[in-house]
């Protein structure tokens, strides 16, 4: 008999988190999955494998803008469910981040606008898509990938607000692979173009881009690699050219970052060492106390422990 022809990497992993989708909902008693369309790459891909886990019809896209996304984004996100053909919405959230803001003013007054404005906006978001969830019965599939909540790049009760993480274990160099692969696949390019090579961005501020905050995502995949996955030292890190210091700030992010992990909902393992069972934190400790550099959408040491 013939032997079938092995399926390549990225083939593998992208099966892997199209069987371990569809068994998930499926065994605990859902049939749809909703998910937020931001216009970008991680939430592109995750509605791909959600429609091939579940078919189109059971697949629910909604986009909620706010003053910071643009029409490219907006438009995008439409054009994606366009093309994967499946029930989309669209619930613009100016005006109950602005109701927020209000209420929150008399305590707010005389402060300048950071990162907890910036962090409403998510956890707008969050609250609608599990009200969807709660009315209709729909899984919420959250998009964040492994890189961004690897140094905690995420807003907790906002953009972690779900039942799963399709992406949890996929960094974000796969996830521009795994997406140009579903791409080529069977000839029919269901993500935009633009999302492919719109730089990385989470669009709560004018003008924001995710390498503000971030090495490059091809640094900061190959610390993750080897520090998380490989269990190497800081030494054995700098040994492979990266900068020292871009290496320990990293470093402390990804054990800050334990907290918000352990409150996000679970996923797909893929890699040798995954968070979780895999690789757990003590979250309350005083490695690098006095060195801590938080740095993304919850940028303070006082907002990362709220």
């Amino acid at each position: 008999p013939r032997l079938p022809i092995p399926p390549s990497p990225l083939e593998e992993i992208y099966t892997a988190l199209v069987v371990g989708t569809r068994d998930y909902i499926q065994k605990n008693g859902f049939q749809k999955a909703v998910i937020g369309l931001s216009g970008g790459i991680d939430s592109s891909l995750t509605a791909c494998l959600a429609v091939d886990a579940l078919g189109q019809k059971n697949v629910v896209g909604v986009t909620m803008p706010s003053r910071f996304n643009t029409a490219a984004t907006r438009t995008d996100a439409e054009r994606l469910a366009g093309n994967l053909g499946i029930e989309f919405h669209h619930i613009p959230i100016e005006n109950i981040v602005a109701e927020f803001t209000k209420s929150l003013s008399p305590l707010f007054s005389g402060l300048p606008s950071n990162i907890a404005e910036e962090n409403l906006q998510a956890r707008v978001r969050g609250t609608l898509l599990m009200a969807l969830s709660n009315k209709f019965g729909w899984l919420v599939l959250t998009t964040g990938n492994k890189s961004e909540t690897s140094v905690g790049y995420c807003t907790l009760y906002g953009d972690t607000a779900g039942g799963l993480a399709v992406l949890k274990d996929i960094s974000k160099q796969q996830v521009y692979a795994l997406s140009q692969w579903r791409n080529q696949k069977d000839n029919a390019p269901l993500i935009p173009k633009s999302v492919l090579i719109r730089p990385p961005t989470a669009e709560l501020r004018p003008n924001q881009k995710d390498q503000d905050s971030l090495p490059s995502y091809g640094i900061l995949d190959k610390i993750i690699n080897l520090y998380v996955e490989q269990n190497k030292s800081l030494s054995e890190l700098t040994m492979t050219g990266i900068k020292k210091n871009t290496a320990k700030k990293i470093m402390r992010l990804i054990d800050a970052s334990e907290h918000k992990r352990r409150q996000a909902p679970p996923g797909i393992k893929i890699s040798p060492r995954a968070f979780g069972r895999d690789r757990r934190m003590p979250i309350t400790n005083a490695f690098g106390k006095e060195q801590s550099l938080p740095t993304n959408r919850d940028h303070t040491l006082a907002a990362w422990r709220a």
